[in-house]
């Protein structure tokens, strides 16, 4: 046999790669794909965890971020909550371990799903300015606040500790990270402050004080002492379950019985369902499942596909509620309309999701360019990669003109409008592991195109109506101009003197304010004018439609003339 074959050669070069060794290499993987875009996800990632740990410990979430530029590319962010705190054997572990966490496994709502998030930010740090990680944490007010300086050992994924000590502080519970890093700041649309500006939109009860680079302090208060309801961790639901994983779970199970396997490990799962799909694979309910084999797992997955199961439940998620979203809309933007809408729960995969809408029109906002879309999945805001997601997708899709906007082909809608889309799930399908945009599942774009037009048509309603406030306002216009001159035409047949004139001039004037204010405060306040014109419109299309080509010019001239009636006879009274 020969000795040193081509084969052995590859052989000695091939070896195990660690995961922080691989994201080391494809760090754009994870959100650093630049300087800036760094910074952003560093924030982001800390601000997510700290309210992440607020929310489970229902305390209401107090966030200080803090950015100090050290030097030509060189930041300092300091992120401190007023959260629960770690365990002093934790913290090495969370901040210095790729893929550690406790919500991976968890189907409940959570902005973190894959415990790399804050240690990716460790990574990045220390690899481009080679300084630790400095960490402080208390559990307790009769604790002390144990401080941590750590490294990622990239060829081990393990943690490795610098320092290790105990400090004073003033915080009876909560934790900071400093983390020391390459990057750059700008504002726009991509930047932290637009970041921390729509967090404090979707979560209405947070504070968080923000001290940018330029050391100028922004406050984001809180509008509602409520917390969200907390959201409740449950089993996996048997019609997201593909074959591969039910023969693991078959494998893993404590479980003696196929009923019992069933009805323990699944939700909405009880005795009858489970004897049911055990009938349609038709299997015994008391097989034991650590003794099937594939064919037999292969049969319980048809069979689970051919039996009716009620959805998951919904308690696992945790919405942020149309009123609590209008009132972070309103403490942001400056508009003159909003709608806000929550959807009921929908189910993709097995796995439950509630879509949220909102839209606030007019006021300060840019009226000649596209509409501003802010997208957010379970209260995180998502600024990159917008042309990718399906919420963009969804919003392009649905058409605009009938809401009285304007559209191209292809593009979102023009006007001083911003579109608002949530989407609160156990599990968000994310494109790639930054979370930057949502994969596109029929059903979740079938979700947010319904709540779309829900918020469309309470638009619609508002941008008619002012239109024809508008129109109003032009009539009086014209009638004000020719006041003047009614009044001169009057003195001259009726041979009145100056004073008289001037009295006419003033009762035309009265007279028109008073018909303008009815007509304004009939059009603006009285949905029965809208609901009469649409409902005159429904029946003429339908005459129109049945008629032949003889009788549509009757029928078009009986509408017209149903609508100016209905019109005068309104603004007579």
């Amino acid at each position: 046999m020969a000795a040193d074959t081509i084969a052995h050669d590859m052989a000695k070069k091939q070896r195990d790669i660690s995961i922080a060794e691989f994201f080391t290499k494809n760090r754009h993987l994870l959100g650093f794909d630049n300087k800036k875009k760094a910074l952003m996800t560093t924030i982001k990632e800390g601000v997510d965890n700290a309210l992440d740990a607020c929310e489970e410990a229902s305390i209401l979430p107090e966030v200080n971020v803090e950015v100090i530029e050290m030097g030509e590319d060189r930041y300092k962010v300091i992120i401190e909550d007023n959260g629960p705190g770690i365990i002093k054997a934790q913290i090495p572990k969370i901040f210095a371990k790729l893929l550690y966490g406790s919500k991976f496994h968890k189907l409940s709502q959570s902005r973190g799903q894959q415990g790399i998030g804050i240690s990716a930010s460790v990574m990045y740090a220390q690899l481009t300015t080679g300084r630790p990680a400095k960490i402080t944490s208390r559990i307790h007010p009769d604790e002390p606040a144990n401080y941590y300086e750590l490294h990622i050992s990239t060829q081990t994924n393990k943690p490795s500790i610098d320092k290790e000590d105990t400090v004073e502080w003033n915080k009876e519970h909560g934790t900071r990270i400093e983390l020391d890093l390459e990057a750059s700041y700008s504002k726009g649309n991509q930047s932290i402050d637009e970041y921390l500006k729509e967090t404090a939109i979707t979560n209405p009860h947070v504070t968080i004080i923000y001290t940018n680079p330029k050391a100028e302090q922004l406050i984001f208060p809180r509008v509602t002492e409520q917390m969200p309801l907390k959201a409740k961790e449950i089993k996996p639901h048997p019609y997201g379950i593909e074959l591969g994983i039910l023969m693991s779970m078959l494998n893993s199970t404590t479980y003696t019985t196929l009923q019992a396997f069933l009805t323990n490990e699944f939700s909405r799962v009880g005795a009858g369902t489970a004897k049911l799909i055990c009938e349609n694979a038709a299997l015994l309910t008391n097989t034991k499942p650590k003794k099937m084999s594939r064919e037999m797992t292969e049969a319980l997955l048809k069979g689970i596909k051919n039996t009716k199961i009620i959805a998951p439940p919904t308690d696992c998620i945790s919405p942020i509620g149309a009123e609590l979203l209008e009132k972070g809309l309103r403490k942001e933007i400056n508009a003159e309309l909003y709608t806000t809408v929550t959807r009921p729960p929908e189910v993709y995969r097995g796995n439950p999701f509630v879509v949220e809408a909102g839209i606030a029109y007019g006021g300060d906002q840019q009226g000649d360019s596209s509409a501003r879309v802010m997208r957010f999945a379970n209260r995180v805001p998502l600024l990159y990669q917008q042309g990718a997601c399906a919420i963009t997708r969804s919003i392009i899709q649905t058409s605009w003109r009938g809401y009285g906007l304007s559209q191209s082909s292809g593009a979102l809608p023009y006007g001083p409008l911003t579109i608002v889309v949530h989407i609160a799930s156990v599990w968000v399908p994310f494109t790639s592991e930054s979370k930057e945009a949502i994969a596109h599942y029929p059903e979740i774009m079938k979700e947010i195109k319904l709540a779309l037009q829900e918020c469309g048509r309470k638009l619609a309603s508002y941008i008619k109506k002012k239109k024809r406030v508008n129109d109003e306002f032009k009539k009086r216009s014209y009638i004000e101009k020719y006041i003047p001159h009614v009044a001169s035409a009057l003195q001259d047949l009726l041979s009145l003197k100056d004073s008289e004139a001037e009295k006419v001039k003033h009762v035309l004037k009265d007279s028109l304010e008073m018909k303008r204010g009815r007509l304004e405060t009939f059009a603006v306040d009285n949905p029965e004018y809208d609901e009469e014109l649409a409902k005159i419109g429904r029946t003429g299309q339908q005459e129109e439609a049945e008629a032949d080509p003889v009788e549509k010019k009757d029928i078009k001239d009986k509408k017209t003339k149903q609508v100016k009636q209905t019109t005068l006879g309104d603004a007579h009274e």
